[in-house]
């Protein structure tokens, strides 16, 4: 953690909505002249595209049939790790980017599912805004967790974010239920193992939640929409926020524990603007008393 340089954390898993939670960041820094160096988790991956393929193939001969993206073998941990250190003691460090279609990789003149070579951050920045799988990752030798100032779940329950994953890959990238269903088992354990524990370190968790049948996420037509949801937020610790504040501005929120707001699944994006922009002109203030 750092007080010159602070750094934002977004952690979930794919399908799990973290992309579009960023958009709400970018909207508040936008709005508050903010700078940030945007790092994409999936810029932190061991192996590109093809060589990931090819390793899955190794570890299941070898009867790992669940070698994932979602374990610490398949990413650079201590990279991630070094770049948050770097840029909490003086804004800098290393990244990269993972070109995933054709359109982010026609600029670089590569091809899609490989990395761009790494370069220092273009500096200054205000501030570092992180999104991927393991924003909150620890264990007894890395602890990512540790570097950061402000750290969020996103962690739809389980059926909707399977229910995510089918259809963001079927219709978006041409998999077939058979394979997205595969690569859904080959990553449990790894969820279970690594995903899971991220959320019990965070600041603030968003859960969303349907309030339509999802028995058989398999059988599911449509995701469930903002509307036919609900979004429980927890946070770690609740002294600092105006739970009278939020019920009033959030129509229809109600609060079930001390800790625990529920919203409507529409106020997601409104809720995140109204609870961390106070937070990050906190971690501004400080930056410029430092």
């Amino acid at each position: 953690m750092s007080v010159k340089h602070p750094i934002i954390a977004i952690t979930g898993s794919s399908g799990a909505g973290t992309s579009t939670v960023m958009q709400s960041f970018q909207h508040i820094f936008r709005r508050e002249c903010l700078k940030a160096q945007i790092v994409e988790g999936d810029s932190f991956h061991r192996y590109d595209r093809m060589a990931m393929r090819a390793v899955m193939k190794e570890q299941e001969a070898k009867g790992n049939r669940n070698f994932s993206h979602f374990g610490p073998g398949a990413n650079l941990l201590e990279e991630l790790q070094d770049l948050f250190v770097a840029y909490g003691k003086d804004g800098g460090g290393k990244v990269r980017k993972y070109l995933h279609d054709a359109g982010e990789a026609e600029p670089f003149g590569q091809e899609p599912g490989t990395f761009t070579p790494w370069q220092e951050v273009a500096g200054p920045t205000d501030l570092m805004f992180y999104e991927g799988l393991h924003g909150a990752y620890a264990d007894e030798k890395i602890n990512i967790a540790k570097q950061v100032d402000l750290l969020i779940g996103v962690v739809p329950t389980i059926n909707l974010e399977w229910i995510q994953k089918l259809h963001r890959d079927q219709k978006m990238r041409g998999y077939s239920q058979e394979a997205v269903t595969d690569t859904i088992l080959r990553r449990m354990p790894d969820y279970v193992s690594h995903i899971c524990p991220q959320f019990g370190r965070t600041h603030v968790n968003f859960q969303r939640v349907p309030i339509v049948d999802t028995s058989n996420p398999f059988m599911a037509r449509d995701i469930p929409t903002a509307d036919e949801s609900m979004v429980v937020i927890r946070f770690a610790n609740p002294k600092s926020i105006d739970f009278q504040y939020l019920t009033s501005m959030l129509h229809d929120s109600m609060m079930t524990r001390p800790n625990t707001l529920v919203i409507p699944g529409g106020k997601m994006g409104l809720s995140m603007q109204m609870i961390f922009t106070p937070m990050i002109l906190r971690l501004m203030d400080q930056k410029r008393r430092a």
